[in-house]
């Protein structure tokens, strides 16, 4: 059985540097959700040696473009909805990764065992890990990952 994070981390990954402006990151996003045939919802982002300086994530960018005053959103009419759009993609366009990533990020070595990625998952509320040794980053493990892979065991039973 698969145990531990280098059995079912992901080494195909794709990362930003905290310079790339957020509207460049969104394309990228999408980019990488058709390279690699499924959604991409977070990227790593590295600094100038590789080194992970963060996480971002969709939510990340979409809680920055939400526009500020949700109490009037009933009032508005749907030929609102485009200019809104518009002006919020604008915004994206001035801010740089490094503006909105998290960077407190939690990591995992290739060791971990699968039991205590699934602990910190559901204890921190995160959906992706980075897998990192010796400052290296090696991969990331998706929440998918570990469900798969505890699923996979279900199915040989």
């Amino acid at each position: 059985m698969k145990t531990s994070a280098i059995d079912i981390m992901t080494t195909r990954f794709h990362t930003l540097t905290p310079e790339t402006p957020v509207s460049d990151a969104v394309r990228l996003f999408k980019q990488a959700s058709r390279e690699e045939g499924r959604k991409i919802f977070g990227m790593m982002v590295v600094d100038s040696e590789g080194s992970l300086a963060g996480l971002i994530s969709m939510y990340d960018i979409l809680l920055f473009m939400r526009p500020k005053h949700t109490h009037i959103w009933g009032m508005m009419d749907d030929i609102d909805i485009p200019g809104i759009v518009d002006a919020a993609c604008e915004k994206t366009k001035s801010v740089q990764v490094g503006d909105l990533m998290s960077s407190e990020v939690l990591t995992i070595t290739p060791q971990t065992h699968i039991f205590m990625i699934l602990d910190i998952m559901i204890k921190k509320h995160v959906r992706r890990l980075p897998v990192v040794e010796n400052g290296q980053i090696l991969g990331i493990v998706y929440l998918s990952d570990l469900f798969y892979n505890l699923l996979d065991r279900f199915a040989e039973n």
